[in-house]
């Protein structure tokens, strides 16, 4: 069975919740522990109700990833024109945005998962937290940077490679501490993302930045 569209802002609250059961049985018990029949146990809901709103596993999966990366908040465009101001504070919004939610046990449980699986038949779900997770977050981060460019705030040639900077100067190795092990320390997000930010608009910032 094929998997359908796993676009979470058409989710109903009843669809949310199951895919809120579904990131508590990863947490929880592994991908193993993510069955239809488990899901449907913990959710209190049909297997064919779950086969419909998600397809098959593979669709399940997907829905997963992109339900907890949808939790990282893209701040909209402001009407009129976009100035350095608000920019930066949407950047800086989005980096807190983007901190909180992969030190949540949820995307922690998910890249270790990932990894375990890198060298199996396993691997397709680190296929699916590049191509549902990091690259949907950067897909709607990238519109505002092209916003930001045609305000003439921001230089760059391709959107994709200034989300790649952007998104590197916020994780740096930090991520990978966490998965190692070590605790996330949340007062932290915010000095973060404010240094983050600012390195970025060093970086690629040409109007209304302070050096």
């Amino acid at each position: 069975m094929s998997a359908p569209a796993t676009d979470s802002t058409a989710y109903s609250p009843r669809q949310n919740d199951v895919l809120d059961s579904a990131l508590r049985l990863l947490v929880e018990g592994g991908e193993k522990a993510l069955t239809t029949a488990g899901l449907a146990r913990a959710a209190n809901c049909s297997k064919e109700s779950l086969y419909k709103w998600f397809g098959d596993r593979d669709g399940l999966l997907s829905a997963v990833i992109e339900f907890q990366a949808r939790k990282v908040r893209v701040p909209a465009e402001a009407e009129g024109l976009l100035n350095a101001a608000e920019l930066r504070q949407r950047l800086e919004e989005f980096a807190r945005e983007l901190l909180a939610v992969l030190a949540s046990d949820a995307s922690l449980a998910l890249n270790r998962l990932a990894i375990g699986q890198a060298s199996g038949e396993g691997a397709r779900l680190g296929r699916l937290l590049q191509e549902r997770g990091r690259r949907g977050i950067g897909r709607r981060i990238e519109a505002l940077l092209e916003a930001a460019r045609d305000a003439g705030l921001l230089a760059f040639d391709e959107a994709g490679e200034a989300y790649a900077t952007l998104y590197g100067l916020i994780v740096t190795d930090q991520h990978l501490r966490w998965l190692l092990g070590e605790k996330p320390d949340p007062a932290s997000f915010g000095p973060r993302a404010e240094k983050a930010v600012a390195a970025f608009l060093r970086l690629h910032g040409i109007q209304g930045f302070p050096p």
